[in-house]
């Protein structure tokens, strides 16, 4: 498969990734053969310089899959919808879920064993090849390729919350292996599903209610500050004329989930397949597959001129945002069981209907949840009126990635 060339490649050539039959190392000694098809291109001036050659690697042992679902549904609350049989009850647009979906991705460890990269660890995302995981493999391999290589090219400094992508190839099979940096093997689902568990535990025992005040402090802490720093990488994307369009817990990755080491982390988005490009010369082209539903749910929403759209787009990745706000809000805070993502976004979309004063008298009401209920009460329910407007049902009136990053909660200056 060739894939698109990013806007910094000459409009004359093509990008694909390696060139000829091939073998990378494997840690432990052994050597697998890699059979790799398509021509080898350089990046000619662009600054995401990619490493391409097969040679260049070593594979280490598999980390895990997982797979995309792909769920058409609407943006938020709209006035005179019904609710109960929308769509959006069963999941938002292109939720990640392991085990479901027709693409399935696997991870591996690896690192540089050649060049200027030489000792860098990564890690492998492999999409399976055409005839195993269709034609939408391909299609979201090629955007994630060169949804990277554009961000990465587009800026002296490269935004530090976003997944370095490092460079990769293709095999005979037609398998598409992406190698990024190894920032970190940990993802915000990771670490609340790890904190609820925790609290759980902590819950079980004789705990010391001094323990339990700096335990909570610290948690909060470390929320707001994973919270800013996906913000933040949301904000340079719109700001590059890029969505996201499948931002969650799974898809922001960690560099650590000790909270005593809040100050340490870097939270880093990921997952950048269903990315879409909002330049307006693109928004007045003909749609991609992959970005169908989104401009489908627009001209819905009343969305229509470039400008429009753009707008909507932008705001619909605020909502996605909102959503990923609400589950680290709460879950975290909550024992294991509790509250999951799907019966929160169930709570606010259909039962609440998006009115978070509503929410909070019902969550209020609950013992399990007045840890989650005491966060977002900070700084006079601060967090609850930036839920509500990251939540909005009209997306005109949500607030942009840089309000969100800026506002008091998210500074920190509630705490």
């Amino acid at each position: 498969m060739l894939l698109k060339a990013p806007d910094c490649f000459s409009p004359s050539r093509v990008y694909s990734f390696s060139s000829s039959s091939s073998s990378f190392h494997q840690f432990g000694g052994s050597r697998v053969k890699l059979h790799t098809t398509g021509r080898n291109h350089g990046v000619g001036g662009c600054r995401a310089n990619l490493v391409t050659n097969p040679d260049s690697f070593e594979v280490g042992r598999l980390i895990g899959s997982y797979g995309f679902m792909n769920i058409t549904s609407y943006s938020g609350f709209q006035p005179g919808l019904d609710i109960e049989s929308s769509p959006g009850d069963v999941g938002r647009l292109r939720v990640q879920d392991v085990g479901e979906g027709s693409v399935k991705i696997r991870l591996y460890e690896g690192r540089i064993i050649q060049g200027p990269l030489r000792g860098t660890q990564v890690v492998f995302k492999v999409y399976p090849g055409k005839q195993v995981g269709g034609a939408e493999a391909d299609m979201m391999a090629a955007n994630e390729l060169n949804t990277h290589a554009f961000l990465q090219s587009s800026s002296e400094n490269v935004c530090p919350n976003l997944q370095i992508l490092l460079g990769g190839f293709e095999m005979k099979t037609g398998e598409q292996w992406l190698a990024f940096r190894n920032d970190g093997k940990y993802s915000a689902a990771d670490y609340a599903k790890a904190r609820s568990e925790k609290l759980s535990e902590n819950l079980s025992l004789d705990w010391n209610p001094y323990e339990k005040e700096q335990l909570i402090r610290r948690r909060r802490f470390f929320v707001v500050k994973l919270l800013n720093g996906a913000l933040r990488g949301l904000a340079y994307m719109h700001d590059h004329d890029r969505l996201h369009q499948s931002l969650g817990p799974a898809s922001v990755v960690l560099n650590t989930m000790a909270e005593r080491e809040a100050r340490y982390l870097i939270p880093r988005l990921r997952d950048l397949a269903f990315s879409v490009d909002i330049r307006y010369s693109n928004l007045e082209e003909r749609s991609g597959p992959l970005s169908e539903g989104l401009w489908r749910r627009a001209s819905i929403a009343g969305a229509l001129t470039p400008m429009e759209k753009r707008a909507f787009g932008i705001a619909d990745d605020i909502y996605e945002a909102g959503l990923l706000f609400a589950y680290l809000a709460f879950i975290p805070f909550c024992e294991a069981g509790i509250m999951d993502s799907l019966s929160l976004q169930r709570l606010l979309e259909s039962t609440f209907k998006l009115d978070l004063e509503a929410t909070r008298e019902y969550c209020l009401a609950d013992d399990r949840l007045l840890e989650a209920v005491k966060f977002l009460d900070l700084g006079d329910g601060a967090g609850w009126d930036l839920l509500q407007a990251m939540l909005n049902p009209d997306f005109r009136k949500r607030p942009i990635a840089e309000a969100v990053v800026n506002h008091p909660f998210m500074t920190g200056a509630v705490l």
